[in-house]
């Protein structure tokens, strides 16, 4: 008995032998198959959300890509913690992604830091041949392309427009992230401001828990208008808040996101968000079809939109003056 039950035991191991070799064999296959079909996968850096831009993933879709059967994401996001943008640009890379989608110019500065081989598609940057980023609009000349929003250059039209609306500002806040974009932001409004009778006060906000705080300190300096400059990739949650604050303390306030008044704000003056979102998805598709970041020109916005909320204004005692309401291409009722 003893000798069946050891000849048995051989027997099965042997059996089982093969049948894990066929197994392997099987899976070796499978993965060789697998990896001469993979699909390209798109690292998207942003700061905050729970994917990339739906107007991006649109734009892919409409280009044949679908997500899982043609192309894949890496998604990571800030939180609205700018001090993570670097961190999760080195994750990024450390995946070995096709390209590289960074939404805003935090997170187009990290991913450049973190990879310069690695194509770069920023979705919009404030100064990018400042920053270092590209060496030009017209030729890249490295690892950087996409577009611009040159809202450093609208400066001074966003301050003519709230100077039109409401004649008596003096003192204007401008609420932003901080950083060389901003710098360059506050710069260009400031020698603006000087021709409106205008004086400008910068308040950068790193981190939502300081948004109160300085509320708290615009009240104190007795500002009487705002540009709203936070991004909505970062701070849209908070759009609504500064709305509030704004009406609470009749604050003539504009801001160069469209979306800014869709939260209640006054004015917004910009270019449409899903416009860019969707000339980033063009980008990456000629990118992946093999053309070099280097040789892809950089593009500015072409049409700004005035957009005007009157539900904002009545709150805090405005009256908008006709020949604004005239250039307006959307008025809120």
């Amino acid at each position: 008995m003893l000798a069946v039950r050891s000849r048995w035991s051989v027997v099965s191991k042997s059996a089982f032998c093969f049948a894990l070799s066929a197994m392997l064999f099987a899976l070796s296959t499978t993965a060789e198959a697998q990896q001469s079909g993979k699909i390209p996968w798109i690292g998207y850096l942003t700061g905050s959300g729970s994917s990339p831009n739906q107007a991006f993933v649109q734009g892919m879709r409409d280009l044949g890509y679908i997500e899982a059967k043609n192309i894949g994401f890496v998604y990571r996001t800030t939180e609205g913690r700018s001090e993570r943008s670097a961190p999760l640009a080195v994750d990024i890379v450390r995946l070995n992604v096709d390209v590289i989608v960074a939404d805003g110019t935090g997170a187009v500065l990290a991913a450049k830091k973190a990879t310069g081989t690695i194509p770069i598609v920023m979705t919009t940057s404030t100064d990018p041949v400042g920053n270092g980023l590209i060496a030009s609009f017209a030729r890249p000349g490295g690892n950087v392309t996409g577009l611009t929003s040159i809202t450093g250059e609208t400066a001074g039209k966003l301050l003519e427009l709230l100077k039109e609306i409401a004649p008596g500002l003096n003192r204007v806040a401008v609420l932003h992230p901080g950083g060389p974009a901003d710098d360059l932001f506050v710069k260009e409004a400031t020698i603006s401001g000087r021709g409106l009778k205008l004086e400008i006060l910068s308040f950068p906000i790193r981190t939502p828990e300081e948004i109160e705080g300085t509320f708290q300190t615009m009240a104190k300096e007795k500002c009487n208008g705002l540009v709203m400059r936070l991004p909505a990739n970062i701070h849209s949650a908070h759009f609504s808040r500064v709305a509030a604050f704004s009406a609470k303390n009749r604050l003539a306030a504009i801001s160069p996101d469209l979306s800014w008044v869709e939260h209640e704000g006054l004015v917004s003056y910009g270019s449409d968000r899903s416009i860019r979102y969707r000339r980033t998805a063009v980008y990456v598709d000629k990118i992946l079809k093999g053309s070099k970041p280097a040789d892809l020109p950089v593009e500015a916005p072409t049409k700004f939109e005035l957009i005007i909320n009157l539900k904002a204004a009545k709150q805090i005692g405005l009256t908008i003056p006709p020949n604004v309401l005239a250039q307006a291409d959307k008025v809120i009722k």
